[in-house]
């Protein structure tokens, strides 16, 4: 047995070290910028309020980001990002596609009733003034919506001539009202409830009323969908220490 690893192994351990740590802080940043640029909007935040929060020091954030653009831009980058992970649903079983078209909205509603990176980067979205490409995450959703009502206009479970370019914008606009609608009004607090409506009646706008019956538009569906990605990442949590 060598008493002491050969040199190498040293510096090669101690720069993952490094890189590890340089991860973490950055992600801890984001956070904080998303706490804070949900609480303040872009024009309210400072980078000492990111900082502060975040508890580093004035270096180690200007290790990560030059500027408070930077920084902005970095928390809208990473929604999209994470937009898979925000936008896709745990497989329920059900019988018509239209419901993950459903679902995804439900799942986010409830989502920012608790997920601050997630409003901040919301916050980021609608804020004028400021010079960061909003257009990113609305793209980005429009998108994945676009691919679902294809998928459901495959198995006839829309309206005849249904356009689905016009139907993606027409969902993702009318969430975005909403959620905005429901933050000035009751801080989020009936968030649920608006969205559900909402997607009951963009379903009878888009989806063929036998599709309509189907489906599940409950205010608490968001909540259980919730239940459900955080047993699944459990599993797999569990699956990986013990693999």
């Amino acid at each position: 047995m060598e008493p002491f690893p050969p040199s190498g192994r040293v510096q090669r351990g101690g720069r993952v070290a490094r890189q590890e740590r340089a991860v973490r802080t950055r992600k801890a940043i984001l956070g904080a910028a998303g706490e804070v640029f949900a609480e303040h909007g872009y024009a309210g935040t400072t980078i000492s309020d990111v900082y502060t929060r975040c508890g580093v020091t004035k270096g180690a954030f200007y290790f990560h980001f030059s500027s408070k653009v930077e920084l902005a831009q970095a928390v809208l980058d990473e929604q999209v990002s994470g937009q898979i992970a925000y936008l896709e649903v745990p497989f329920t079983g059900d019988a018509v596609k239209f419901q993950e078209v459903v679902d995804i909205g439900l799942l986010v509603g409830h989502r920012l009733t608790f997920d601050r990176m997630l409003q901040g980067s919301i916050r980021l979205a609608v804020d004028q003034g400021h010079e960061i490409d909003r257009r990113v995450p609305y793209r980005a959703w429009i998108d994945v919506h676009r691919s679902l009502l294809a998928e459901a206009e495959a198995r006839g479970e829309l309206l005849p001539g249904a356009d689905l370019d016009d139907a993606a914008e027409m969902i993702v606009g009318a969430f975005s009202g909403v959620q905005l609608m429901a933050e000035v009004m009751s801080d989020r607090k009936d968030l649920e409830e608006r969205v559900a409506v909402l997607y009951r009646g963009l379903a009878r706008a888009v989806a063929t009323p036998e599709v309509v019956a189907q489906l599940d538009i409950t205010p608490d569906r968001g909540k259980r969908l919730m239940a459900r990605v955080v047993a699944e990442a459990d599993d797999r949590a569990r699956e990986r220490v013990g693999g």
